[in-house]
């Protein structure tokens, strides 16, 4: 149906499209900024090049339960879509299934909230197999309590997973037998991802060489810092959510001959929880890293509170918190963009610790000497070493029980296998002992 102002819901919407772009301030005592907060919006819009022209913040003091917004706010949002001959509205902030289906009467345009524009980014950056069905799992659940458009991803005629548009845009009952269907058969299938990737961990875990996880909030820098050390060509633009599917380079650093680096995808406050369960597998590989590197942009308004958004997700995939978790150094990214007062202040905090260094990733600033404070850090660092045993050498089986945390034993071919954690000097001593 057509509605008066000519929207029609089911046509569909092309990149590039016109949009609007309206961040929905609660008013939480977070401290965040809200016109930060916006701009992070027409970010998320841009990195799936939409055409933002118009941005602004609404302020909410209750929630409105068909709308979200208020009938007030909704007429001036409304004149801007006419005034901007928008196509889309992306409000960010969740939105409900009811909410949205009469936002789009109202407004006439397409509404896209936080986690579909979320989704849709991921959906069209994912490259390979294991982060497609990652995101196509992520949407189909987030699908699951809406009655639109639910099987345009199915066309792969472009990337993306629907929210903007398709040839099967007529569709709109979900056929839920066909929708429960597909998630158990992705479930099963990134069961079998993650299964080989465990393989993979453990073959890696054989050999000596330390894992270091790059992670922080998107567009923080890490994939300019990870092409900084590695001298590699991943992508690293001024884009939110530039790097999805991870990223592995081997790196010398002074005194340690090999180190596996790796870059995983960013994070974003208010991420969906579809999201995070769904690369829950990716992101193990940050949980069996021995060092956990997070990079921050320093120069951001909110940066503070970027950093507590990434150790929540952290904290939730049990990276944090734990006795067998691996230790957390800070590296407070973009310094070459504060001021002279504000770097002033900066040095003087890192002067003050050990467990962060300040860089700029596109100038080079301070890498060599994180470079060799990375190093300082892997050789006194206890990690995980995959060990085998013969079943009757219970002395060395007791000395690793003593002086390591023992976090897996089991059995292959007969042989006694354990992964301890050990320290260098101590997998060193242990190696000293006799069988």
């Amino acid at each position: 149906m057509v509605s008066a102002k000519g929207f029609d819901p089911e046509r569909g919407v092309s990149f590039g499209s016109p949009a609007l772009v309206v961040h929905v301030d609660r008013g939480a005592p977070d401290a965040r900024d809200a016109e930060a907060r916006l701009a992070e919006a027409v970010g998320l819009a841009a990195a799936i090049r939409l055409d933002v022209r118009d941005a602004s913040v609404i302020k909410l003091r209750k929630p409105v339960p068909a709308t979200l917004i208020g009938p007030g706010q909704v007429e001036r949002v409304a004149a801007s879509v006419a005034a901007t001959e928008a196509e889309v509205v992306v409000v960010d902030a969740s939105v409900t299934p009811v909410q949205q289906k009469n936002l789009e009467k109202a407004l006439g345009a397409k509404v896209i909230d936080r986690t579909g524009l979320i989704l849709e980014i991921f959906g069209n950056r994912a490259a390979t197999n294991e982060g497609r069905l990652q995101v196509e799992l992520a949407h189909l659940e987030y699908q699951a309590g809406r009655l639109v458009r639910a099987w345009t991803h199915l066309e792969r005629q472009r990337g993306g997973f629907g929210f903007l548009g398709g040839p099967g845009e007529s569709q709109i009952e979900t056929d839920r037998r066909l929708l429960r269907d597909r998630i158990s058969g992705l479930k099963r299938e990134l069961a079998a991802v993650t299964r080989t990737r465990t393989l993979h961990r453990k073959r890696r875990q054989k050999a000596p060489w330390p894992v270091v996880a790059l992670v922080g909030y998107t567009n923080a820098g890490k994939s300019t810092l990870f092409n900084r050390l590695t001298g590699a060509d991943v992508m690293a633009e001024d884009l939110l959510f530039a790097t999805l599917d991870p990223t592995m380079r081997a790196i010398s650093l002074p005194g340690v001959d090999k180190v596996i680096l790796s870059d995983t995808v960013g994070f974003v406050s208010d991420l969906p929880t579809q999201l995070v369960a769904a690369f829950r597998a990716t992101l193990e590989e940050v949980i069996e890293a021995d060092l956990i590197v997070h990079v921050r942009d320093i120069a951001h308004p909110d940066s503070d509170a970027q950093a507590a958004d990434v150790m929540g997700v952290l904290a939730d995939l049990g990276v944090t918190g734990g006795a067998a978790t691996a230790p957390l150094f800070e590296v407070l990214n973009k310094i070459d963009l504060l001021d002279a007062e504000a770097r002033a202040a900066l040095d003087a905090r890192l002067a003050t610790r050990d467990d962060a260094a300040g860089i700029s990733a596109v100038t080079g600033e301070g890498v060599d000497a994180l470079r060799a404070t990375l190093a300082r850090a892997l050789g006194g660092l206890a990690r995980i070493r995959h060990i085998e045993l013969h079943p009757a050498d219970g002395l060395r089986r007791a000395w690793l029980h003593r002086h390591g945390q023992v976090v897996g034993e089991g059995e292959d071919e007969g042989m006694l296998t354990l992964d301890v954690r050990l320290s260098d000097a101590l997998y060193a001593k242990f190696k000293t002992i006799a069988a």
